[in-house]
């Protein structure tokens, strides 16, 4: 191989450009026009509350409301609303179960631990102290979604920047590392930033006339939420 420019395109170079990896909800993308979405969710089984705007069915063994939230005419958020409510001991055995059914789905992974400690009086933290009890999660990443190029193309930047044209036409053992070594990292963290566009997060809401609780669920599309540019 006549440089490392070469070997870098031979090794890594992907043959097509990467397409967006969205989140989806019961294998729907979460994307593309709110009727379309309400159709799509209409042949999934639930049914469609005019007046209401708002869907009806089973989710997960529950009764739900689903919400359809657009910006820009694009559909960004489904949002899932228990239609039973419970009292404090309940939701707590509902919030923790919920975190194992996600850990225990390879289709997620999370950041950090986010069940509620048995001993945690729920009512006094979001009643006196305005806590918020929410867990998030984010779906598995498509890699084609991943654009390798683009981490190809930085790491051939630095290593011209670090090293002179003739180092780079015989490249040692030490800077082929390197080389894997940073490619790996910005690889590591564009699927990282596809993964953030691909977030399924849920909290404990306290609807406060009945004194009860229920559990809502945010299946977000970020490459469609709002980023201030209608400012």
């Amino acid at each position: 191989m006549k440089n490392l420019l070469f070997a870098i395109m031979l090794l890594f170079a992907t043959t097509a450009s990467p397409q967006k990896d969205v989140t989806k909800f019961l294998g729907i993308p979460v994307d593309g026009t709110k009727n379309a979405m309400i159709d799509k969710l209409i042949d999934k089984g639930f049914t469609y509350n005019k007046a209401g705007d708002y869907l009806e069915g089973e989710f997960n063994g529950k009764t739900v409301q689903l919400h359809v939230v657009t910006n820009n005419n694009k559909v960004y958020r489904i949002v899932v609303n228990d239609v039973l409510t419970v009292d404090e001991g309940d939701i707590k055995i509902q919030f923790n179960r919920l975190c194992q059914q996600f850990k225990n789905n390879k289709h997620y992974f999370a950041i950090k631990q986010q069940e509620i400690p048995e001993d945690t009086d729920i009512s006094h933290e979001i009643i006196v102290k305005d806590k918020r009890f929410e867990a998030s999660f984010y779906q598995d990443v498509d890699f084609s979604a991943v654009d390798t190029t683009a981490c190809m193309l930085q790491v051939k930047e630095i290593m011209t920047n670090s090293y002179s044209q003739e180092e780079l036409k015989n490249p040692t053992e030490e800077m082929w590392q390197k080389m894997f070594e940073m490619y790996k990292v910005l690889c590591f963290a564009r699927i990282l930033e596809v993964a953030q566009n691909k977030s399924v997060w849920f909290m404990i809401t306290y609807y406060e006339g009945i004194g009860q609780y229920g559990i809502t669920m945010y299946y977000d599309n970020g490459y469609n939420r709002a980023n201030g540019e209608d400012l």
